[in-house]
């Protein structure tokens, strides 16, 4: 407990902020799996609920951010073509829900 309370200390106001801000950025992505995991635990079958994929495209932006404000390339490249994906269901969602209201 010690080691991480001194590797606490010695960050930078600004350091504890990208570290707290990738914390919940990564909390998104973790959201998405539990909602999945609950609904087809429920229904005892694959599901993937729509709330998913707002959890993703929260998390991909989240994540894309924080890889900028670190400047890793390597996680941006990641991100930026999960968003698309991401947008992509998304718009496929909103689509639907246009052509058949009330079908939820």
């Amino acid at each position: 407990m010690e080691a991480i309370l001194a590797w606490w200390d010695r960050m930078t106001g600004i350091e504890a902020w990208l570290v707290v801000f990738g914390v919940i950025a990564q909390s998104m992505f973790f959201m998405r799996f539990a909602v999945q995991w609950v609904v087809s635990e429920r229904a005892r079958r694959s599901i993937v609920p729509e709330m998913f994929w707002y959890f993703s495209i929260a998390g991909g932006i989240l994540m894309f951010i924080y890889a900028v404000l670190r400047e890793d390339p390597v996680i941006m490249l990641g991100q930026s073509t999960g968003i698309i994906i991401y947008s992509r269901n998304i718009y496929f969602i909103w689509r639907e829900k246009r052509r058949f209201p009330g079908a939820d």
